[in-house]
């Protein structure tokens, strides 16, 4: 079977965990057998030729004398095709405006496909509404089976692109708006995402959370909508490196520094740790909105020796960071899945997530606790430093459940909803 996916990031361009859902979610179902088709947005310079091939032409997106030749490729195959959108995701619009006027330079100006000055749109929804244009034309010129986007920005991608081939059209749900605002919704983001799930043959959740506000917040039927949980890719031959003589424990946060992610709430419970064990050293990995104001809080309470914020990682330097530390916090207001718990219990890391995430339903042994209750967050860490081999034992009974929970159950059960829609 042949698939037509559309996500806006892939490895190693990331900024979240759609990117590697998207890698383990192809890289399962080509181990499977399946053909993929990736298609990507693309801001001129952003994508190396390593990663993906580039076909430029002046008079469409794609340089039909450039296309692989299908009939020598091997089965379980992802080739990629890039399209000229600026999509990046989590970014308001002074930033947005910023991204188009910075990247904008040394676009190709298309002609015979879209009627359109070469331009980028004003505003992140134009782009949105862009990708599905093009998208359309990837549709008409390539052969598949079904069609699969990710989140709402490849809605309109994936509506086109189904109904210009008349083939099924998958929507898989990562994340919904009320996970990253709350009741403060953005109401044009809401209504594409409705959309996207009304418009599609069947809808994939990456949690039974995320599936209830499918059907309570967006009225989808709950037979249309089947739960997929994430995978991970467990390391061979990863060895965490301790340092047995250091005295401080680390506590590690990893994840956008975002309202959905909980970042206050780490801060807050950080300074009642400090109190107790004022050795601790905690460190916030990612960036975000609300970084700022957390460099501004730890400052307030004085913490600026116990806290260290080190910005967007990239994969490297994410594991040299998982082999530091002692325990691992995500704290997340409402948290559709989490794959970063499972990459660090998969290293050897203890967890304590928020009970407010997907990724809750699969980790039995992991620490929980409500994201709001910052006194019971606290007494965990507290409990995780007092109690080194009870911690140990809960990091081994993590790691051993993270063995049974592959990309490669993902994409099997992914392909059974493609199985299931393409009989209709």
């Amino acid at each position: 079977m042949r698939t037509l996916m559309f996500g806006w990031e892939f490895p190693p361009y990331i900024s979240g965990g759609l990117g590697t859902a998207c890698f383990g979610i192809t890289k399962g179902l080509t181990d499977i057998g399946a053909e993929v088709l990736f298609v990507l947005p693309r801001v001129s310079g952003e994508v190396g030729k390593k990663h993906v091939e580039l076909i430029p032409a002046p008079g469409s997106p794609f340089d039909e004398a450039r296309r692989p030749d299908r009939t020598k490729r091997p089965p379980g195959k992802l080739d990629f095709r890039t399209v000229d959108v600026a999509l990046r995701p989590y970014l308001n619009e002074v930033r947005y405006r910023t991204l188009l006027k910075t990247e904008g330079e040394g676009r190709h100006r298309w002609t015979g496909v879209l009627e359109t000055s070469g331009d980028y749109g004003e505003n992140l929804l134009e782009e949105v509404f862009r990708y599905g244009y093009l998208a359309e034309h990837v549709a008409r010129k390539e052969t598949y089976d079904v069609v699969h986007a990710h989140d709402w920005m490849t809605v309109f991608a994936g509506v086109r692109a189904s109904r210009a081939s008349g083939k099924p059209y998958i929507h898989h749900v990562h994340a919904v708006e009320f996970d990253r605002n709350g009741e403060n919704i953005n109401r044009d983001i809401y209504d594409i995402e409705r959309y996207g799930m009304e418009s599609a043959n069947h809808v994939i959740s990456v949690s039974h959370y995320t599936k209830r506000l499918i059907v309570e917040r967006y009225g989808i039927d709950p037979g249309k909508v089947t739960v997929v949980h994430n995978g991970v890719s467990v390391p061979n031959g990863w060895v965490k490196q301790r340092d047995d003589k250091r005295r401080a424990k680390v506590v590690l946060f990893l994840g956008r520094i975002t309202f959905q992610k909980g970042p206050d709430y780490f801060v807050e419970a950080a300074a009642k740790v400090l109190e107790r064990f004022p050795d601790t050293m905690f460190v916030m990995a990612g960036s975000g909105d609300m970084l700022p104001r957390m460099v501004e809080r730890v400052a307030e309470l004085g913490m600026g020796k116990s806290f260290h914020f080190t910005g967007f990682l990239r994969a490297g330097d994410v594991e040299k960071i998982y082999g530091m530390s002692d325990l691992f916090v995500m704290p997340s207001v409402s948290e559709p899945f989490g794959i970063a718990p499972l990459e660090a219990a998969c290293r050897d890391v203890p967890v304590i997530i928020s009970r407010q995430s997907g990724v809750s339903e699969v980790l039995d042994h992991a620490l929980k606790v409500d994201y709001w209750d910052v006194q019971e967050l606290a007494h965990k860490i507290i409990a995780a430093i007092l109690y080194p081999a009870l911690t140990r034992e809960m990091g081994e009974r993590c790691r051993e459940e993270v063995r049974s929970i592959s990309w490669s159950r993902t994409a099997e059960k992914i392909h059974a909803v493609y199985r299931r829609v393409c009989r209709r």
